[in-house]
């Protein structure tokens, strides 16, 4: 039932009944729960089962945070800059990920995004075949979100927790590794 009502929340999204610039108290539960429910090997997730951020009290953060910051700095930061501030060019992704909806940012990454009137000519290219941001796209995503609320400041996160044996090997087969 939980996935279902994120998969409703995105179906308005793409309709356009709710719009991804909607102020915080109109975001669903879905979009704006960042608060950890479980772990499974390292990777927390919501109470709707949406990946999300893990901090500890003395700042430790949980390790795909931690990756993530590392990913985004490798891939994203050159277009939507450092922490996910934004740029001259491209939006502050640690504001987007707040209203959007986790499926659409895994759509818009993976996809792309073309916006181009007279007034605008936005374009987000397509990640989809780029290993170093698709096996890492979760991490990328709770990082920012953890940007988004800032549970992590700016710069690189000083603690971590260790990166779990399920993670590594589910990084060593997505990357191809044997």
């Amino acid at each position: 039932m939980r996935k279902l009502k994120v998969f409703f929340a995105a179906a308005l999204m793409a309709t356009g009944a709710f719009s991804t610039t909607a102020m915080a108290e109109d975001v669903p539960d879905e979009v704006a729960d960042v608060k950890a429910d479980h772990s499974e090997d390292g990777r927390y997730f919501t109470q709707y089962d949406i990946p999300t951020y893990n901090i500890q009290a003395d700042g430790t953060v949980d390790w795909p945070t931690y990756s993530g910051f590392r990913r985004y700095h490798s891939e994203c930061h050159v277009c939507h800059g450092p922490e996910g501030e934004g740029s001259t060019y491209a939006p502050a992704l640690k504001k987007s990920v707040m209203t959007m909806d986790y499926y659409d940012f895994v759509d818009v990454v993976t996809n792309g995004k073309q916006n181009v009137s007279a007034s605008e000519n936005l374009v987000m290219p397509a990640f989809g075949t780029n290993p170093n941001v698709m096996c890492y796209l979760n991490d990328i995503y709770v990082y920012l979100r953890a940007r988004g609320t800032d549970a992590v400041p700016r710069g690189r996160p000083r603690k971590k927790e260790p990166k779990s044996d399920v993670i590594r090997a589910d990084e060593k087969a997505c990357l191809g590794g044997s």
